[in-house]
């Protein structure tokens, strides 16, 4: 086999230099001298990927990691949007949550000042006319509180139900004034009753379209774990009826004219119940009253006189040693005829297994004369069941 043949049966896959081509290697082309060719190391074919394959490898590899990146930016960027906008309501609810609660306690500061035994009309209308300044001040914080833009409208009806309660205060304070010397008291509690009604209107307004809007707004906006806050103007409607309206207006202008109470005068304990069960209690006979954590009592008080009486005081006993539990609560306002109740709750451990009573005693209103049927006592026992 001549050498030609041996270079033809060495072959690579790979592109090699051929024999011919490598320079100063004996017995090639161009005349140099002859020698003989250095052995070469034996080998298989080798074969190598295509040249195009690991560059492409790598090329989707770096996409792919490019997309995790991007995939992880914009969750990032969408995570700290939304605790944005979470801050933003937020934030927003806190503010106006103030202005709605410091407008509640100027409602609760008018039940009080309505249901003062002994008030007068100078005392009413200096106060009154104060209540009035708060709640103003009241609205202009309100404006000035900055509101998310979808929560728009419904900021502007809380600051509507705002103005109901000024609007609603003056014209109750007006009515006052204008009805003072008159000599038709129900005329003048039916004027008083239809102003009081923008005060419950606010109530209305304040719930439906702004805490309720509110929380449909931030559903929609997909904002969680923010609450739109409440604010009770009127805590007790029954304050602002025309029956009691009227009554208000008597008892201030009889209290204008100074001295003791006129008319007749007087407050009954009219039942003791047991709550949750209802079981009303007697004075004459024994029962036995299974504990529970919501154990309760409810205490009815009626007004047996012909004027209104106002914040009528109850006090509720049960003996204990070495320190007896007594419980005290006030009702507002009580019609001439009319019973309402007033419960007692969250009560410490009571004397389980033995023979004891619940005392109950209401304060005799100013002018009562007669207090025998003020308070009784209800022989229990208490059990675990």
């Amino acid at each position: 086999m001549s050498v030609h043949d041996d270079d033809i049966l060495d072959f690579d896959f790979v592109d090699d230099v051929t024999e011919e081509q490598q320079p100063g290697r004996a017995g090639g082309d161009g005349g140099r001298g002859g020698g003989t060719r250095p052995p070469r190391s034996p080998r298989g074919p080798r074969f190598h990927a295509p040249h195009g394959l690991t560059p492409l490898l790598r090329l989707v590899g770096l996409v792919a990691f490019a997309i995790v990146v991007v995939v992880l930016l914009v969750v990032w960027v969408q995570g700290c949007s939304s605790d944005k906008q979470r801050d933003t309501y937020n934030g927003y609810m806190t503010d106006i949550g103030v202005v709605g609660s410091d407008s509640e306690k100027i409602g609760e500061d008018l039940a009080t000042l309505l249901t003062t035994p002994g008030l007068k009309q100078a005392t009413l209308e200096t106060e009154l006319a104060g209540l009035v300044s708060q709640q103003e001040v009241g609205v202009e914080r309100g404006q000035k509180v900055d509101s998310p833009g979808p929560l728009t409208p419904a900021h502007e009806h809380a600051i509507e139900a705002l103005q109901l309660r000024v609007a609603g205060m003056q014209r109750l304070l007006q009515t006052f004034k204008s009805t003072a010397s008159t000599k038709e008291a129900s005329a003048a509690g039916l004027q008083l009753a239809v102003q009081a009604t923008r005060l419950q209107a606010s109530d209305v307004v304040w719930e439906d379209l702004f805490r309720l809007d509110s929380e449909a707004v931030m559903e929609e906006e997909d904002v969680s774990g923010v609450t739109a806050p409440a604010s009770v103007f009127v805590k007790n409607s029954d304050l602002y009826s025309v029956r009691s309206m009227t009554a208000i207006w008597q008892r201030i202008h009889g209290a204008s004219t100074g001295g003791t109470p006129t008319g007749l005068h007087g407050s009954l304990l009219a039942y003791l119940k047991v709550l949750p069960s209802g079981v009303q209690l007697s004075p004459s006979t024994e029962a036995t009253i299974v504990v529970s954590t919501d154990l309760a009592f409810e205490v009815g008080v009626t007004n047996s006189g012909e004027n209104q009486e106002v914040q009528v005081e109850v006090t509720l006993t049960i003996p204990k040693q070495p320190t007896p539990i007594v419980k005290k609560g006030t009702i507002d306002l009580i019609d001439p005829g009319e019973t309402k109740p007033i419960v007692f709750k969250d009560f410490p451990e009571v004397p389980f297994g033995e023979k004891t009573t619940v005392q109950v005693s209401v304060k005799p209103v100013p002018g009562e004369t007669n207090t025998t049927n003020n308070s009784a006592e209800y022989p229990v026992i208490f059990s675990l069941g």
